[in-house]
């Protein structure tokens, strides 16, 4: 994954020497499929690459594997660090490395796992700028998002950049899960107007979720149901001319089912949503799930090219807006309901 828009890309081990790639070995195939062992594979990889003395380290990742464990991992790690939180360090973009993640840890996760698969690629463009809208949902991890990220690198050799939650970021409990620049490392874009308009300016293809946090947070009841679209990214498509490239997911909805969402608790805490199903009772014994997700089949479907040409006057502009990203989700809509009923 490879951008030409890159050229200010952090110091990282990746650059400074060539070393030996990350090794998919029997422990990592034992974490895939061992659910409290999905927070080590992230860990180990970056450690791999990343100088990174206040992650976990081989202690701490045995304790996650047994009932009430993760627990002690975080005093041991706590004690370890003095008493302190991990350094909130910023970190910027390095498609070197997300190049790595996605070949040596996502691709099995993907391939065997998640079963991705693009449907109708051939309507897919050469190449970007895009804007890759899709129906987002599951209420846990964003894996829809990193599966069709990399099923679209490997078909295209693009360079995806997700539009991800400021709380992937900097949220407290995220800091101690994932290392403190994980996220920005890998390339996702803070979902918030000013970042997200500066990486269409540049060029950039973005996956996109035009429900924002409604998608995952409608739960179990309302699954395949689309939500109210924002409509910022009709806007800036217009504004610099980025067409929009739309995608159905089918089976995301079950990468996390029987959800509800308690949004007293939820803004309590602070986090994008909190689900709670039976799957409950084991993330309170094993917390290192928090990245985990049930196994589904992740079928992406392509769909022709959006061109957003809005000819109005600046009056009408804001109705004309609206009115484009009701029809995009109307007509996604349709898509969504023929292929669940199929």
């Amino acid at each position: 994954m490879i951008n030409q828009h890159s050229e200010n890309l952090p110091n990282t081990q990746l650059e400074k020497a060539p070393l030996e790639g990350y090794k998919f070995s029997w422990f990592d195939w034992f974490c895939l499929w061992y659910p409290p062992g999905w927070l080590i594979l992230f860990n180990r990889h970056w450690q791999h690459y990343q100088n990174d003395p206040e992650g976990w380290n081989w202690l701490e990742y045995g304790l996650f594997l047994i009932p009430g464990g993760f627990y002690l991992a975080l005093l041991s790690r706590w004690l370890r660090l003095g008493f302190r939180s991990p350094r909130k360090e910023i970190g910027e973009f390095d498609p070197k490395y997300q190049q790595a993640f996605g070949k040596e840890v996502l691709a099995p996760i993907v391939k065997y796992y998640f079963r991705g698969e693009l449907q109708q690629v051939e309507n897919l463009p050469p190449t970007g700028p895009l804007i890759v809208a899709m129906n987002h949902a599951g209420m846990c991890f964003p894996w829809d998002f990193l599966t069709l990220g990399y099923l679209l690198t490997e078909a295209q050799g693009w360079v995806v950049q997700p539009v991800t939650n400021p709380a992937l970021f900097e949220h407290p409990w995220v800091i101690w899960w994932l290392p403190s620049k994980w996220s920005q490392v890998l390339g996702g874009v803070r979902a918030e107007l000013d970042d997200f308009e500066a990486a269409i300016a540049q060029g950039k293809i973005l996956l996109y979720a035009p429900e924002g946090i409604r998608g995952p947070l409608k739960g179990w009841k309302r699954r395949y149901q689309l939500q109210k679209f924002d409509v910022s990214f009709i806007q800036l498509s217009d504004r610099y001319q980025v067409p929009i490239l739309p995608v159905v997911c089918i089976g995301s909805e079950f990468l996390h089912p029987w959800t509800v969402n308690f949004t007293k608790l939820q803004r309590l805490v602070k986090l994008p949503f909190l689900p709670f199903s039976p799957l409950i009772f084991a993330l309170i014994l094993f917390p290192s799930m928090g990245i985990w997700a049930m196994r589904t089949r992740l079928r992406y479907f392509i769909q022709p090219l959006e061109q957003v040409g809005l000819k109005t006057h600046s009056g009408k502009r804001r109705v004309a807006i609206y009115q484009q990203a009701q029809k995009l989700r109307e007509k996604l809509q349709i898509q969504i309901t023929l292929m669940v009923n199929k």
